[in-house]
């Protein structure tokens, strides 16, 4: 299933559709650089990975369908990193021009990506549990594990300081790891009822984590001793309550500290703000008038928003005394994305009316003595239906005990 995110590279605005990365420069009339996965480098059959044991090689040869399954940036902005369902890691320089530094390969498809704040490596979640690391230094050396879950990752972060990487999984655990020695956990985050599936550390309050979940809600928790600090029903705060579960898809923060939550598959945004002393209160519910796909904040705090639509693909809103409001569309950086988003729409066609991917990842739950019961009392009336039409076995027997007391009275 295709999907379609947004991610902000200084003046360069990210996006990446289906097999596509597409990057716009907001900030001049640059043209616009664009990697095609389908076109990229394959990896030779008869190659495995470093390290790997026979068993992931298979694993690793598995063919993919090249959509670009997560996307991350370096905290300076000069890297770029993505992986696609056919298990590459590209890694791109953007300074002084984009450059594609290498393409490497990893052993099962990931879910997450995120830099070191020294830029030394890339980490890699994957659906098996497992966190790798890339070396950015040595950009076609293999990667090292560095730590596992016992479940799908689902999100990875780093905190600023560079000392945490921060993990969720698809069982609600939020687990919190020295980056230098992985295999200290420092603590978890543990409240959420459903599968974690964004994590966001502020840059406002580098102390506090927010993570969104299946369950429908948003937490703010002090990562380095798990203690959950706040916690936010969005079904309650959204004021139209829908019957359908809601899946926070992604957490973002401007830099001035206003957090916008985007769930899955839905036409609005729930907006936070981070007051002193990492307190965060609800603002306010952006309606929009299409699916939101991703959305992102810029240097400038303004939001980015991309929507499923083909007339109006992008909407731009700004932070004012009476609220958030939309930008004029003839604003030239939102003229500039709009007019380049028309040019390469059809990079977007598999991803309009993409079912869900974090639906997926609702556990079912089965009442193993539901089916007992009713086979039950499927036996049970027919044991009463026979009752009624023939004598039981246990009528038949006395009948035939008292016909031989009667016999021998006779005698």
């Amino acid at each position: 299933m295709a999907a379609a995110s947004v991610a902000r590279c200084g003046d360069w605005l990210m996006i990446s559709a289906g097999k596509t990365l597409l990057s716009l420069d907001t900030g001049s009339s640059r043209n616009a650089f664009v990697f095609d996965c389908s076109a990229a480098e394959r990896r030779p059959r008869d190659e495995a990975a470093d390290g790997d044991d026979h068993r992931d090689a298979e694993v690793s040869r598995d063919e993919g369908t090249d959509c670009i399954l997560a996307l991350a940036v370096s905290p300076t902005g000069k890297l770029v990193a993505l992986t696609d369902d056919n298990k590459r890691l590209v890694l791109f320089r953007t300074e002084p021009k984009w450059q594609c530094v290498s393409t490497r390969w990893v052993v099962r498809r990931c879910t997450s990506l995120a830099f070191s704040m020294d830029e030394e490596c890339v980490l890699v979640a994957d659906k098996s549990g497992d966190v790798y690391s890339f070396s950015t230094k040595q950009p076609h050396a293999a990667g090292q594990v560095k730590l596992g879950h016992l479940s799908m990752l689902l999100a990875l972060t780093v905190t600023p300081d560079n000392k945490f990487s921060i993990t969720a999984d698809r069982d609600e655990k939020i687990r919190v790891s020295c980056l230098r020695g992985p295999h200290n956990i420092q603590s978890f985050c543990l409240g959420h009822t459903e599968f974690v599936s964004a994590l966001l550390v502020p840059s406002k309050s580098p102390d506090c984590l927010l993570s969104g979940s299946g369950d429908g809600t948003v937490k703010l928790w002090h990562y380095e001793t798990g203690r959950r600090l706040q916690s936010w029903d969005l079904q309650e705060l959204s004021e139209t309550p829908t019957e359908e579960r809601l899946a926070v898809r992604r957490i973002s923060c401007s830099p001035d500290g206003h957090v916008a939550v985007q769930c899955d598959r839905c036409p609005w945004l729930q907006l936070f703000e981070i007051k002193e002393g990492s307190e965060v209160k609800p603002s306010t519910c952006l309606r929009l008038p299409h699916v939101v796909w991703d959305m992102v904040f810029d240097q400038k705090c303004q939001l980015w928003i991309l929507l499923e639509n083909q007339q109006t693909p992008v909407l731009l809103y700004k932070h004012a005394q009476q609220g958030w409001e939309q930008c004029d569309l003839q604003q030239s950086d939102l003229k500039r994305v709009s007019a380049a988003l028309h040019t390469h729409w059809d990079c977007f066609k598999e991803c309009v009316g993409s079912p869900s991917r974090l639906h997926q990842l609702y556990k079912v739950n089965f009442d193993n003595m539901a089916a007992y019961r009713q086979k039950k009392e499927e036996r049970m009336q027919q044991k009463r239906a026979a009752g009624n039409g023939a004598p039981s076995n246990k009528t038949r027997k006395r009948v035939k005990l008292g016909s031989e007391h009667t016999h021998e009275s006779v005698l």
